[in-house]
């Protein structure tokens, strides 16, 4: 009843600042936030924009098998957020664009553009809806379940929240609850290391002596190339996961097209990007503790390396202090990612698909059908209940993303024009191929692909597009 009744109350300052935020609110006030949000607000939110509550779960236990490794990522998302504000940035505030896709209409031409806001679509809705359902599923399982609410209603009433909270002032709304969101999530992340370093009777030198003395505080691998966590493998990743996940997702450049001049916007953007290290440093520090506490107490380490901090701070063996905050962690993590989903996705589909940018009853219509229809995926994956199936679901949204690299690139890397009519094609083409190349090259050699799958995709959709155009011109 304590967790329940904190997360009503923190559901409460959110609702009171969707409305002091969305008073003589417009489309422009929803869609750009009228070009007036300060950048250092938005730096702090993009990290919480861009932890989801998976990561506030599973980053700590990826040191069980992979140590600290994921930092090599986190050092590539610095050189990718520079390529975002210094690349990017400039085109889009250059044509003071709403959505980022009407760029492939003035540069590619209209089906390129509805291509890539289809791609967008499609990657967006079904991706936050699966991270949202697992999200659900943990506060089902350690909250809502044990208190008789039913997993259908526990959707519908979290869904319904978003959708209070954001149907008025929406991007201009979530600049500043995504900021309270992440200031409550790296609170509780602090507080809850605070509690574990307790309970290993340690001060906090002495805590963060250990954990860079422990073996799982290893960081750099430069000997095993074949490694998926090979140095290079990682860094370069973490620059194209960035590119692509932030520059080419209207979900991460929304916000950051709210500023009042583009210098604001890439300020926010750099800043922000550097708070990416330290934070999930202490993630994989929380996780390293987590492993000296089980060793202390004779805990086994779970098998599922997910379950290591659930293991300890939604069973209440920590006590309700640390239940409540890794509720709320997990609720701040999650819903500053799915609320600013669901509004780019509104936005996209009034301004790319409906191309009515200025009609406002289309956009309430639309922003509460999202919500609905997203509630509603929610419910299928727990119908459908099947790791397999979502498990392949994860594997073609990894795909999905690879199209708009090859369109965005092409656009900005060189002044060829397209063939226009064959460019759905190429984008469905390419994670086709891309699917059939990783399978033939694991059977035949073992070796398996990462995150540069995403950029062998994009480098087939530059090449189709090339190709096609020179094909149109001779």
């Amino acid at each position: 009843m304590l967790i329940l009744t904190t997360i009503l109350i923190y559901f409460c300052v959110l609702m009171v600042m969707g409305r002091v935020t969305s008073r003589k609110s417009t489309n422009d006030t929803f869609y750009r936030g009228e070009r007036k949000s300060p950048w250092y607000m938005l730096a702090l939110g993009l990290v919480g924009a861009s932890i989801s509550g998976i990561t506030f779960v599973s980053v700590p236990g990826m040191v069980i098998r992979q140590d600290m490794t994921y930092l090599q990522t986190c050092l590539g998302f610095i050189v990718g957020y520079f390529v975002v504000a210094f690349v990017l940035l400039p085109v889009y505030y250059r044509l003071n664009l709403t959505t980022i896709y009407t760029y492939l209409q003035k540069r590619l031409g209209r089906r390129s553009y509805k291509t890539g806001a289809l791609f967008f679509l499609l990657s967006e809705m079904t991706g936050t809806a699966l991270r949202f359902y697992v999200v659900c599923s943990i506060l089902q399982r350690f909250v809502f379940g044990q208190a008789g609410i039913p997993f259908g209603v526990t959707v519908v009433l979290l869904v319904l929240l978003i959708w209070l909270y954001t149907r008025r002032g929406g991007i201009k709304t979530l600049v500043w609850t995504d900021t309270f969101q992440t200031i409550c999530m790296m609170a509780a992340l602090l507080i809850i290391i605070a509690e574990v370093v307790g309970k290993l009777d340690m001060t906090m030198g002495e805590a963060f002596s250990a954990v860079m003395a422990d073996s799982h505080s290893r960081i750099f691998v430069f000997d095993d190339f074949v490694s998926t966590q090979n140095f290079f493998k990682q860094f370069i990743s973490g620059v194209f996961i960035v590119v692509v996940m932030t520059g080419l997702d209207q979900h991460m450049m929304q916000k950051n097209l709210t500023c009042k001049t583009l210098r604001d916007a890439q300020k926010d953007m750099c800043v922000g990007g550097f708070f990416f290290v330290p934070v999930n440093f202490l993630f994989l520090a929380l996780g390293v503790l987590l492993m000296m506490l089980a060793a202390k107490e004779g805990m086994t380490i779970p098998a599922d390396s997910d379950e290591l901090l659930p293991m300890f701070a939604a069973s209440g063996w920590m006590g309700n202090l640390v239940l409540v905050l890794f509720s709320i962690g997990i609720v701040a993590a999650s819903f500053s990612g799915t609320d600013s989903a669901l509004t780019a996705v509104t936005t996209s589909f009034c301004v790319d698909i409906k191309e009515r940018p200025t009609d406002e009853r289309l956009r309430r219509v639309a922003h509460l059908g999202v919500c609905a229809l997203f509630a509603l995926f929610i419910l299928m994956f727990r119908v459908i209940n099947s790791t397999s199936v979502i498990d392949a679901i994860y594997i073609v949204l990894s795909y999905t993303s690879g199209p708009l690299l090859g369109l965005f690139s092409f656009g900005i890397l060189t002044r060829s024009r397209v063939n226009d009519k064959l460019v759905p094609y190429i984008c469905v083409a390419s994670p086709l191929i891309c699917f059939a190349v990783d399978q033939l090259t694991t059977h035949l050699t073992g070796y398996k692909f990462g995150y540069e799958l995403l950029l062998l995709n994009g480098i087939l959709v530059f090449i189709g597009l090339f190709f096609t155009g020179k094909m149109k011109r001779a």
